[in-house]
């Protein structure tokens, strides 16, 4: 036989109409809840002591704001720091503590006043009234300002009022004393540290002197800190550029003295006249002339031969200017070679005078550096004493200066004209909605943690099978109240959708099943058993529940034979069945309780009962234990041909009612389906909507003839 296994149920969305389903459900608890919520906030709001606020309004600046220019004039004396996102917390929780709380107690003596007030005439002590005052306390900041607003509540308004303007200059004069404190403690740190510093240049001075003597350094400069060397920057710059200009003219002119060398003496003479920087004229006038005695020497010798005295004399006067431009060529270029040497010994003068003042200069140093660094160092020593006395001047004529721009009072707290706490239409709405909020979701919670059996949908997704019937509240028993009872329908639709589901008109012995006790399954059995015999059709109702048997009280029959003793063979058939007072209904009880039920049920002889009432009757109806207490119920749902199984709405949690579904079918019974009983219909319109619209539905489906033939069961099948 396969193991039990548990049906996949499907997850389902709570729809809108679900929600309020709930609600009318629990809407005793949310009732309650509510009122007693309501009655409490309106008890509470008319019985606490009405309180009046005072409100006073300041501006709270850093500890750098001073309230006339400082010592560099141009406005507030205002040394800026940084932003600061926890200034107004910072100062709130400042307001809040003992530093200022401290000495509004202390001033105003609330000790004395509250403890008359509040403590029988004994003083209270300084922590119980903190913790009032705190109490009584409401610092709000205005939104992207600097503002503060301070409000106290108290049953007495000039006592507001009061206290919130000393909290304000309680506040106001820890900010001063706290910066003048500061400032104090920081000048007297500055007082010592120049003290010190006045000892240590003392020092200083000494070996000042004292190596200015020994190395014999002339310094008339009180301020220098360096040597003063043998050329200045000026003399320097002017060697420099001198010395730039002689490298230029020297290696211009070495360059063309090199060039010109090169060149031979026909074309020196063609090059000279313009390569030199400085032309010589009388080279020039002599290439002239030569020029000139040369065009004449070629005209002459067209004309005449060179006998003629014309052209013999132009010809001595040619060779005697070649010679002088020989001549001059020659005194160019010595004059040119002694130039470029006097421009390097000129060059080769500046840089050994250079070379020699920073050596001088450099030696200098190198002997005067011991003196120089300690007058450095007294120097630097002078600057930050005379910074020091500066700052320390400047830090006592600040601290004269008042700083009551750092809290500033905007308003002053005034009486309130009327109480503001407590605010009974708001309190009596709060009450309204919390209650309400409250309620609603513990009606919630409530529906959350019950995992009983709440709607037809969820019976059929968790079970798998049909819901058959849906039974109301507070049915009775029909044989109790007669075919005309108001209940009597919700059977009858029971009983159609019990005959649509047969799948043969054979299958006539039904047993009904529930998974605990409680869930009206005997009220069910004998109920639907009615419904049937009312319908004229042949029925028996057997009491088979061997543990606890009820249907003998019901029907008020005897109950000392019955089934046990037809099943031990001590009496037989007609003598356990009895008549009761519906028609066509007969009854069999559970007789006299064996010790062990599950043999005698178990029993072939059991077996040829139900076969012998299944002949003899149209129905046959059993009703059983619970089938998670015994195992009775599982052997009868596995002896006869349908099992139905009653669930009480909302009673068990839903995994035993599936664990009871899943025993039916795991002994082989034929689970027809579910019957829903002790419904609420005034509080579920969806069974409401069900048992009415298909209660009709089923009247005209239900096949015609059923009543008038009692032997035939005139039901066709669905499809």
């Amino acid at each position: 036989m396969d193991p039990i296994k548990a049906d996949s149920v499907q997850e389902a969305k709570l729809h809108f109409l679900d929600y309020l389903r709930i609600l009318r459900i629990r809407k005793a608890i949310i009732i309650t809840v509510f009122l007693i919520t309501f009655t409490i906030a309106t008890v509470v709001t008319f019985i606490l002591p009405e309180s009046y606020a005072s409100t006073a309004r300041i501006k709270v600046e850093p500890d750098t704001i001073a309230d006339i220019s400082g010592l560099t004039g141009g406005g507030p004396d205002v040394t800026w720091a940084p932003y600061d996102p926890y200034f107004i917390q910072t100062a709130f929780e400042i307001i809040q503590d003992q530093v200022v709380l401290g000495k509004v107690i202390k001033k105003l003596n609330l000790n004395e006043v509250w403890g008359k007030r509040y403590n029988g005439g004994q003083p209270l002590d300084t922590a119980a009234t903190m913790r009032m005052l705190k109490q009584r306390l409401s610092l709000d900041p205005v939104r992207n300002t600097k503002l503060i607003e301070i409000t106290v509540y108290d049953e007495d308004k000039n006592e507001a009022a009061k206290i919130a303007n000393e909290i304000v200059a309680a506040y106001s004069d820890y900010r001063q004393n706290l910066h003048q404190d500061q400032t104090q403690r920081g000048i007297k740190a500055l007082e010592d540290q120049y003290e010190n510093d006045e000892k240590k240049i003392d020092v200083v001075q000494s070996n000042v002197d004292y190596l200015r003597s020994k190395l014999g350094i002339n310094d008339t400069d009180p301020n220098s800190i360096a040597p003063t060397p043998t050329l200045t920057a000026e003399q320097l710059q002017n060697y420099a550029n001198l010395k730039i200009q002689a490298e230029a003219q020297y290696t211009q002119l070495d360059t063309l003295l090199g060039e010109l060398q090169l060149l031979s003496p026909e074309k020196l003479r063609e090059v000279l006249p313009t390569a030199s920087p400085n032309p010589d004229p009388i080279l020039s006038d002599l290439l002239t002339k030569l020029n000139m005695a040369q065009q004449n020497y070629a005209s002459l010798t067209n004309y005449s031969g060179p006998s003629n005295p014309d052209v013999l004399s132009t010809q001595s006067l040619i060779a005697q200017l070649n010679q002088q431009i020989d001549d001059r060529v020659s005194g160019i270029m010595v004059g040119l070679k002694s130039k470029v040497q006097a421009l390097k010994a000129q060059l080769d003068k500046i840089t050994e005078t250079v070379n020699q003042a920073k050596k001088a200069d450099q030696e200098a140093a190198s002997t005067s550096q011991p003196y120089w660094e300690e007058k450095r160092k007294l120097v630097n020593m002078w600057d930050f004493h005379r910074a020091l006395q500066a700052k320390i001047a400047a830090e006592k004529i600040n601290l004269e200066i008042p700083k009551t721009g750092m809290v500033e009072v905007i308003r002053q707290a005034e009486p309130g004209q009327r109480p503001v706490r407590p605010n009974k239409t708001l309190n009596i709405i709060l009450g309204v909605v919390v209650g309400l909020g409250v309620g609603i979701g513990l009606a919630f919670f409530i529906e959350y943690l019950d995992t009983s059996v709440k709607t037809i949908d969820e019976v059929e997704r968790a079970f798998q099978a049909p819901v058959l019937g849906v039974i109301p509240q507070n049915v009775g028993f029909l044989v109790e109240e007669g075919p005309d009872s108001q209940h009597a329908e919700a059977y009858r639709v029971l009983r159609t959708h019990l005959l649509f589901s047969r799948k043969d008109d054979k299958l006539n012995s039904i047993v009904i099943i529930s998974a605990g006790m409680g869930e009206g399954k005997s009220t069910t059995a004998l109920n639907l058993a009615t419904v049937f015999a009312q319908a004229g059709q042949r029925v028996v109702i057997v009491d088979s529940d061997l543990r606890r048997p009820t249907l003998h009280k019901i029907l008020r029959v005897s109950n000392n034979i019955g089934l046990t003793n037809y099943l031990l063979k001590q009496n037989t058939l007609e003598q356990v069945v009895q008549t009761t007072p519906v028609p066509m209904l007969d009854f069999m009880a559970s007789g006299k309780l064996p010790s062990s039920s599950m043999s005698v049920l178990n029993s072939s002889q059991m077996k040829e009962l139900i076969t012998e009432l299944k002949q003899r009757y149209d129905f046959v109806f059993f009703d059983s234990p619970p089938i998670l207490g015994v195992s009775d119920a599982a052997v009868l749902a596995s002896e006869v041909d349908m099992a139905i199984q009653v669930i009480q709405y909302r009673r068990y949690p839903q995994p035993m009612t599936i664990r009871a579904k899943q025993l039916i079918e795991k002994a082989g019974g034929n689970l027809a389906g579910i019957v829903l009983n002790n419904i609420t219909m005034s509080q579920d319109e969806g069974y409401y909507y069900y048992y009415y619209s298909r209660d009709e539905d089923e009247k005209e489906a239900e096949p015609q003839g059923a009543v008038d033939d009692p032997n035939k069961i005139g039901i066709k099948q669905k499809y």
